[in-house]
């Protein structure tokens, strides 16, 4: 089992230090996308977390089930309305198994990368391959590394600094390791927490997805459907389960 670094004191503080994700305009444009792959069918999410994104696709009327490896967020999720109306299992999603087939299954915000070893987010490919319908579709929103901001002999490149807030990822290419450390000011002392991750290129994640037998249909820069490009940050793959 993968060491949970989403523990109590992570999700007590979850949703307010993410809080622009929880904007409608961050959120709208997800739940769109996904509810018209999932169309009447029912909808699995891996890294269910808070709910961001799994409560207004049920609200919208998607069947969904969740997996995730921290009972301390799903605790917040069932906090919320329509919380406990959604099916969600506790543990690794590159494994867990849960009942039922589905038309759609999506990891959002980086989650993929929370697998820190390649065998692992293969795995998860895999697992996911095993929960979808012949024809369903797996969808990923990740970033792309962003190895061209390294100046020659750097190891790490800011993504936050603000007065009260400091953000920093630090790689390892060897291995396409990537550790964000987060440090902000509460009560008048900086705290800090550091979580380890794998980045994944586009192109090493359509093979997984041709491993699990799956095929890429789609891949934007966002959820709006920009084009993907050189220069795009991030971007949102779709891949197909093979009939």
């Amino acid at each position: 089992m993968p060491k949970n670094h989403f523990d109590e004191p992570v999700a007590a503080r979850y949703d307010e230090t993410s809080a622009d994700m929880f904007a409608p305009e961050a959120i709208d444009p997800v739940v769109g996308f996904l509810a018209r792959l999932a169309g009447e069918e029912a909808a699995l999410e891996l890294g269910i977390g808070t709910g961001r994104i799994a409560l207004p696709l049920a609200a919208r009327g998607v069947a969904v089930s969740g997996i995730d490896l921290s009972a301390a967020m799903v605790a917040r999720l069932r906090e919320k309305p329509g919380g406990t109306d959604i099916t969600v299992t506790i543990g690794d999603f590159a494994t867990t198994r849960v009942e039922g087939t589905f038309a759609l299954a999506y990891l959002v915000f980086n989650t993929i990368m929370n697998l820190t070893s390649q065998d692992a987010q293969v795995a998860c490919f895999e697992n996911v391959a095993r929960h979808l319908q012949p024809g369903g579709h797996f969808v990923i929103e990740v970033g792309v590394p962003q190895l061209r901001r390294l100046p020659p002999g750097e190891t790490v490149v800011p993504f936050t600094v603000t007065p009260s807030r400091l953000g920093f990822d630090e790689y390892d290419v060897a291995s396409q390791g990537q550790i964000s450390h987060h440090y902000w000011l509460e009560a008048g002392t900086f705290r800090n927490v550091s979580v380890p991750f794998r980045y994944v290129w586009p192109s090493e994640l359509d093979l997984m997805a041709r491993i699990a037998g799956m095929t890429l249909a789609e891949r934007w820069a966002g959820w709006g459907r920009e084009p993907f490009t050189s220069e795009s940050r991030k971007h949102v793959s779709v891949w197909r389960k093979d009939a």
